[in-house]
């Protein structure tokens, strides 16, 4: 059970996030968790609150990647959001923080809120501009491509595998999962 409902975990999101393609990428990567959420017998309010706030503290920290999660995580203890979610999201930028993933739901988050980018930007390349026309063989194919290596870190969604979600199959989840909030991340 979670610590804070939704709808205040969403005016939390957008009391610090002003940026509306942030909050988009927040919302597509909920979408996500709470569909893995359902694979792993896991409770979907945890995990899609863990994918709604992962980034809660972007426009806190000023991109400075060494410090995200770390404040967001201390944000969220202070709004007294659940420690399991807190941990979860400090867990999400691993990398900058010198620590490692552990667990399910630490690989499920930075995988999915890394597929989130990759997913859009598949999208925004298409004529339509719209996600209901991205397949999963255009995903894989971008994933490949130098200038997406700027943006996000391959090794991040292969996580996907290390919890026995084949890429392909962690791709049509993920699509499948942020077409049902297209309309409200505007695509």
């Amino acid at each position: 059970m979670s610590s804070i409902s939704r709808d205040r975990a969403y005016a939390l999101l957008t009391d610090h996030l002003k940026t509306p393609n942030l909050v988009k990428h927040c919302i597509a990567t909920e979408a996500i968790m709470r569909s893995l959420a359902g694979r792993f017998d896991q409770d979907p309010e945890v995990w899609g609150l863990a994918g709604l706030l992962h980034d809660i503290d972007l426009e806190v920290v000023d991109a400075d990647m060494a410090t995200h999660a770390a404040k967001g995580a201390e944000m969220l203890r202070e709004a007294g959001v659940s420690e399991e979610i807190c941990d979860a999201v400090l867990k999400h930028n691993a990398e900058g923080l010198g620590l490692k993933r552990e667990g399910v739901f630490d690989h499920a988050l930075a995988a999915a809120e890394t597929i989130t980018g990759l997913i859009v930007a598949t999208a925004l390349v298409l004529p339509d501009k719209k996600l209901a026309s991205v397949k999963s063989k255009s995903v894989r194919k971008r994933m490949k491509e130098k200038s997406f290596a700027r943006g996000a870190r391959r090794e991040v969604i292969m996580e996907c595998e290390e919890i026995g979600i084949p890429l392909a199959e962690f791709i049509e989840i993920s699509l499948e999962s942020m077409r049902g909030v297209a309309e409200e991340i505007g695509l």
